[in-house]
């Protein structure tokens, strides 16, 4: 007999459908399985068998063969064994063929027949509402990731015997309703600018980044707080667009990221791998491709601290996505694009030693020492970076406990989303630009009108500090954001003497 289930299955993060065919014939009892699966499908004999038993089912002894459609894709994971199992069960008349033809199963069995949540339901949610198919029937785990596509119907399963019942009409399920509730990104409190004593000029820069999504790095002796500095950015980021927050949690979901019973991401990511990675791990990668920390940062911030101590060719491979917002991995029989716009932020010791910019320490390390710890960073990539911050040692004065805390990020955050709306409206019917940092050289030209007296003061630092094409359109988006930021509707001589100061440091020698 022969039955037929759908399933979904993820590439990059987009879905694909996947037919699942049983067929049981005379013969030696065998279970195959076809259609290019890898390990962990192949497994799922195992699991499917033992779950079924486990409820009390008796499989006929005869021949079984699993195919998996489109048989030239590779298909991995375990979220086939629901299909799988559904398919067997309609298969050896346990279950009426016609009633799972209009919906899509996905799933990871127990041996008990319990349901486990597997990655990507985002995105197969989002695709089975374009098949139009009754519903999607999904582990209860997976429910709330999957209920926020609108328009399809989504049925939380707790165990297999759960699945049966509702398709021989012995239980009713109620589909999730549709919500945008946003996860809280597990609930956990944000370090606030008002720990941080001083460093006033870097944290303009700061919210300047922030405001228009412009990559930043800061430059300073060790102890200056360049780390404590970056990790309170996400703290003044506005929140995720609804179209941002879908596409962010569809990567973070197919890497598995997503905590078991969350729904969409509330706030930015802040990725922050160690100086260690591979170029495969900030890129993404594998044999079947995976997001990287690049994509993993996507509408969010990817904080690279320590930046001279990563490898060469790993820092190199950020040239495309910074300038693009994608990344395309290509591999033998397949290639990926994955988005990746976030906003870089990098730290660095001006020398190897770090007091080479401070004047309360000595620095230790000879010019050739400094010239090959800062070539380990290019100058098409120091290019890319919008602003460059020179952060000095903080004095004793500012560290006093009798001076009044900083300003909290709360107050700094609605600027950036005040200076974020006013981009919006700027930029509302181009898709997927959100902010200044994104435009490309002829939206410049279009939104970034310069009077003639802003164009001399802008030729004047041009050749003063022999900055390059690229740095030219990065100074007018920054002075565009500082604009914004002013609520001002032309640049004018401040912003573009502002702009151009985040990119003149005061140890340029050493750069």
């Amino acid at each position: 007999m022969l039955a037929h289930t759908r399933s979904l299955a993820v590439f990059g993060i987009d879905s694909y459908p996947v037919d699942i065919e049983a067929d049981m014939s005379m013969g030696l009892p065998t279970f195959t399985i076809v259609g290019l699966p890898d390990s962990a499908v192949r497994e799922s004999r195992q699991r499917v068998t033992a779950a079924i038993a486990n409820l009390g089912f008796r499989l006929p002894g005869k021949k079984i063969t699993i195919n998996m459609a489109p048989a030239g894709r590779k298909k991995e994971g375990p979220g086939f064994d629901l299909p799988i199992a559904i398919s067997i069960l309609a298969a050896s008349g346990i279950i009426p063929a016609e009633t799972i033809e209009d919906y899509f199963f996905v799933g990871e069995l127990a041996l008990d027949g319990a349901l486990r949540p597997v990655p990507g339901v985002l995105s197969m949610a989002d695709r089975a509402r374009k098949e139009r198919h009754s519903g999607l029937i999904v582990p209860a785990s997976n429910s709330a990731e999957a209920g926020v596509v609108s328009g399809q119907k989504v049925f939380p399963i707790k165990d297999l015997n759960h699945v049966i019942d509702f398709l021989l009409d012995k239980a009713t399920i109620e589909p999730v309703s549709y919500s945008h509730a946003l996860s809280d990104n597990g609930g956990k409190e944000e370090p606030d600018f008002s720990d941080v004593r001083g460093q006033e000029f870097a944290k303009r820069a700061l919210e300047v980044a922030a405001a228009g999504g412009h990559n930043i790095l800061l430059i300073g002796p060790p102890g200056s707080g360049k780390t404590m500095l970056a990790r309170r950015l996400p703290s003044i980021l506005p929140s995720l667009h609804p179209d941002e927050a879908i596409e962010t949690t569809k990567i973070h979901s197919v890497a598995g990221l997503l905590r078991s019973g969350g729904s969409l991401l509330k706030t930015r990511p802040f990725r922050s791998p160690h100086h260690t990675v591979s170029d495969a791990g900030l890129i993404g990668g594998g044999t079947i491709p995976r997001p990287g920390e690049v994509s993993l940062a996507h509408n969010g911030v990817l904080f690279l601290d320590e930046l001279p101590e990563f490898r060469r060719n790993v820092l190199e491979v950020l040239r495309q996505p910074l300038e693009d917002g994608t990344v395309t991995i290509t591999r033998a029989s397949m290639s990926m694009t994955f988005p990746a716009r976030f906003t870089l932020v990098a730290a660095m010791n001006p020398c190897p030693c770090g007091y080479f910019t401070d004047p309360g320490h000595s620095c230790n390390c000879t010019g050739p020492q400094i010239q090959r710890y800062l070539q380990k960073i290019s100058g098409p990539l120091m290019d890319r970076i919008d602003i460059h911050i020179d952060v000095a040692p903080v004095k004793y004065r500012d560290l006093s406990s009798d001076l009044p805390t900083g300003e909290k990020s709360q107050a700094i955050r609605k600027r950036v989303i005040e200076a974020g709306k006013i981009q919006f409206d700027r930029f509302g019917k181009i898709d997927g630009l959100y902010c200044n940092a994104g435009m490309t050289s002829p939206m410049v030209r279009k939104y970034c009108h310069l009077s003639s007296e802003v164009s001399k003061l802008l030729k004047s630092a041009m050749e003063m500090y022999g900055f390059s094409a690229r740095a030219y359109d990065r100074i007018v988006k920054v002075s565009r954001t500082i604009a914004d930021l002013a609520g001002a509707e032309e640049i004018r001589t401040e912003h573009i003497a502002e702009a151009v100061q985040y990119r003149s440091l005061s140890g340029q020698a050493y750069l």
